[in-house]
């Protein structure tokens, strides 16, 4: 079971790029909090995907804190906001990637994760040109809430379910 790492927690109220297509995005920014409250099936409280749509694969996102340092880096971006990536949950210490499709537990809150968080246009407003092709294949990761509870940024041990088909 590794130990990982919840750097940082974000919600926004409003959407910052769904149903833009052409311009700028609107500047909404995320509110960072020390802990947020994780509804099964819903979503985190106080986000704007909170009972968005039944069963969305979406209603939490989390982000390789590895990753954020290293896509500013590459495009030199050096005073980009963590919650410039629009992603809910900031994690160190675990590639993201490998939960995808599996069942895992974060200070005891059960989630299933569903899929890479594809990396749109956007970033290159959000963090700087060159984002969107970085963050190919390192997006993120969409799941879904599939116990209640609160997490609490900190240290935070990692529970891996057998590879499997996710609920």
């Amino acid at each position: 079971m590794p130990e990982v790492t919840i750097e940082r927690i974000f919600v926004a109220p409003e959407h910052s790029f769904v149903g833009q297509r052409r311009g700028r995005p609107r500047r909404v920014p995320m509110r960072p909090l020390a802990s947020v409250e994780c509804a099964a099936g819903r979503g985190l409280r106080g986000d704007r995907y909170f009972d968005f749509k039944q069963d969305y694969k979406g209603q939490v996102t989390f982000f390789g804190a590895e990753v954020f340092r290293a896509v500013c880096a590459h495009v030199g971006a050096r005073d980009c906001p963590p919650w410039a990536m629009r992603r809910n949950v900031m994690l160190a210490g675990i590639d993201l990637n490998t939960l995808v499709g599996r069942v895992f537990e974060l200070q005891g809150v059960r989630f299933a994760g569903i899929e890479e968080c594809s990396p749109c246009h956007w970033m290159d407003h959000a963090i700087g040109p060159g984002a969107q092709d970085f963050l190919k294949g390192r997006g993120g990761l969409r799941a879904r809430i599939l116990d209640s509870g609160t997490l609490s940024c900190g240290p935070a041990r990692l529970v891996v379910q057998a590879a499997s088909r996710t609920p």
